[in-house]
């Protein structure tokens, strides 16, 4: 019985869980050196709609990156999202446009790009600072420069 319920319950948090693929290596490359992120890639519109939602923690080192598919304005929010994020806007050529630091969790208010971004990269708040990254760095992944 014990194991019937173990595998109920197992199938049951598969089921609901994100169906993101597997972690993926971005890079960022800074005055200080190159930062690494394992990230999971938010592609699909249901992947990007739920995003990091009811997440109570990331820890440092990951992230989600939500690919637009092509270059756009985009709007980010905080809405059943718990953790404070850092959120770096990535124009298609891997460079980053603008980052909004220090996110407030459960909030609706909108998160805008500020410009047309193929994707947008979320590591926990505090990461932009501390690690030195700024509007212009690049990002290596395969989602840019057209080789996805």
């Amino acid at each position: 019985m014990r194991a019937l319920t173990a595998f109920i319950l197992l199938a049951f948090f598969a089921a609901a869980a994100p169906c993101l693929a597997a972690d993926e290596t971005l890079e960022i490359a800074t005055r200080n050196g190159v930062k690494i992120f394992a990230v999971e890639v938010a592609r699909t519109d249901a992947d990007r709609s739920q995003g990091l939602m009811y997440r109570k923690e990331l820890p440092d080192g990951r992230g989600m990156l939500f690919d637009f598919q092509r270059d756009q304005e985009v709007a980010m929010w905080m809405k059943n999202t718990y953790v404070s994020l850092d959120m770096l806007f990535i124009r298609a050529d891997g460079r980053i446009h603008r980052i909004a630091e220090n996110t407030e969790p459960l909030s609706e208010r909108i998160v805008a790009s500020g410009g047309a971004v193929r994707g947008v990269l979320e590591v926990v708040a505090g990461t932009a600072k501390r690690l030195g990254i700024a509007p212009g760095d690049r990002v290596a992944h395969p989602m840019f420069n057209g080789r996805r």
